[in-house]
């Protein structure tokens, strides 16, 4: 018991305060910051380090920023691990790869048949954060990579890790050392079962910028998107193929996501789609049937099921084809999600082949949005997906007729449709 004013005071409530857990050492990140007038302000362009992964330094806006704190989030064994392990054995910065899910063994095996040699990349595996800051330290690496949060603890919160405040904490102390050092920092996040990344939604905040990394186990290929970027676009996409030695960069994602076939077969159309900077032609497949069971099932697999009964409706009142007691199932080659509405064009088209079973010419492709009075309504950046349809052998491309073409002296014939009836009329005459 301690005595103050003569009243006695248990000693526990003068216990001394914690210390942070990552203390500044420099004397210049410890200066204070004064205000400035915003034209005095440098606007010059920041440093960026090159990851030496050309689909990565896309999705992150040309590369790492230094300070900056990265957090890369995906389902369990779709190649989160494999990802970043495969880049920092390539960087040619002193990396520090720190794992609280796999040993130092498994992690060399692993790197075996990635890279077998790196002079850059040293392996930890530790999950206590004063250990991490300790031996962060003593090497001073110039990138450093966890793998994962939800396994790091720290001995400033009681509680087990992977807990909201052990996150938190952790998260924390990552953030005060990258902006105090100015060494960029790439957490691996688990995710919960309806795809949100596992923890405090305050995890998201506190970072500069969040990755997806999705696909389906059973395919091959790879998405990589940013849901969150402070340096960049969030509308750029990165596309990976899975292989035996690591992950495939893929430099022509339009040559994987349409089908080769020998002949051509109903209801499949091809769309000139754009994510962020780059345009992309997908393949939407589409299967119209009677409806066996009574009511008709509406399957959507890569694209918005409201926006499919949408368009269904509209062919119903506006063009008069009578879907109401059929069954619609419609894909999207290769595992990937499109949001673009002017790949509506192409799921109209996909629709009425399989509805006709009339097979659309070879080299057609589309590109138009539809609205709700059956008129096909102008997209952006037309000239890019023109250009993108003519790059890859296309011959024809459908596409509004309110959209303003400034290209000259193509090869590709661009047709003008109002109306899906003039659709209807040049497909299937």
């Amino acid at each position: 018991m301690l005595v103050k004013n003569g009243t006695q005071f248990p000693k526990k409530l003068f216990k001394k305060k914690k210390k942070v857990a990552w203390k500044t050492t420099t004397t210049e990140a410890s200066k204070a910051s004064k205000p400035l007038l915003i034209k005095e302000i440098d606007t010059t362009q920041e440093i960026r380090l090159n990851t030496t992964d050309n689909e990565l330094n896309r999705v992150l806006g040309g590369g790492l920023v230094p300070g900056s704190l990265t957090l890369l989030g995906g389902e369990p064994g779709i190649g989160k691990s494999t990802l970043l392990l495969q880049i920092s054995l390539k960087l040619p910065y002193k990396t520090l790869y720190v794992s609280g899910e796999e040993s130092q063994k498994q992690i060399k095996m692993r790197a075996e048949r990635i890279v077998p040699n790196s002079d850059n990349c040293y392996i930890l595996t530790e999950t206590k954060t004063q250990n991490i800051f300790r031996q962060i330290a003593e090497m001073q690496p110039e990138i450093v990579i966890i793998d994962s949060i939800q396994t790091l603890h720290t001995d400033y919160i009681e509680s087990s890790a992977g807990s909201i405040s052990q996150i938190r904490e952790c998260t924390t102390e990552l953030i005060k050392f990258a902006k105090e050092t100015n060494v960029p920092v790439i957490l691996i996040g688990h995710i919960t079962k309806d795809g949100t990344i596992a923890g405090p939604k305050i995890l998201e905040h506190m970072v500069d910028t969040v990755l997806q990394f999705e696909g389906d186990r059973n395919h091959v290929y790879r998405i990589l998107r940013s849901l969150k970027n402070r340096f960049g676009s969030t509308a750029e996409l990165g596309i990976y193929e899975m292989l035996g030695n690591g992950l495939r960069e893929v430099d022509n994602p339009s040559e994987i996501l349409i089908s080769h076939k020998e002949e051509q077969l109903s209801g499949t159309a091809i769309a000139c789609t754009l994510e962020g900077m780059r345009p992309l032609m997908i393949e939407i497949q589409s299967l119209v049937s009677s409806a066996v069971y009574g009511t008709p099932q509406r399957s959507t697999t890569g694209y918005n099921a409201k926006r499919l009964n949408m368009i269904l409706a509209v062919l119903e009142k506006r063009a008069g084809f009578r879907l109401g007691t059929k069954d619609v199932f419609l894909n999207i080659t290769g595992g990937i999600s499109v949001d673009d509405t002017a790949i509506d064009l192409a799921v109209v088209a996909a629709i009425l082949s399989s509805n006709e079973d009339i097979a659309i010419e070879e080299g057609f492709c589309f590109a138009g949005e539809v609205g709700l009075s059956g008129e096909i309504r102008p997209v952006n950046r037309i000239d890019q997906r023109i250009q993108e349809a003519e790059k890859l052998g296309f011959k024809t491309i459908l596409v509004s007729k309110h959209n303003k073409i400034s290209l000259k002296n193509t090869t590709i014939k661009v047709v003008l449709a109002s109306k899906i009836e003039d659709v209807v009329s040049h497909l299937f005459g």
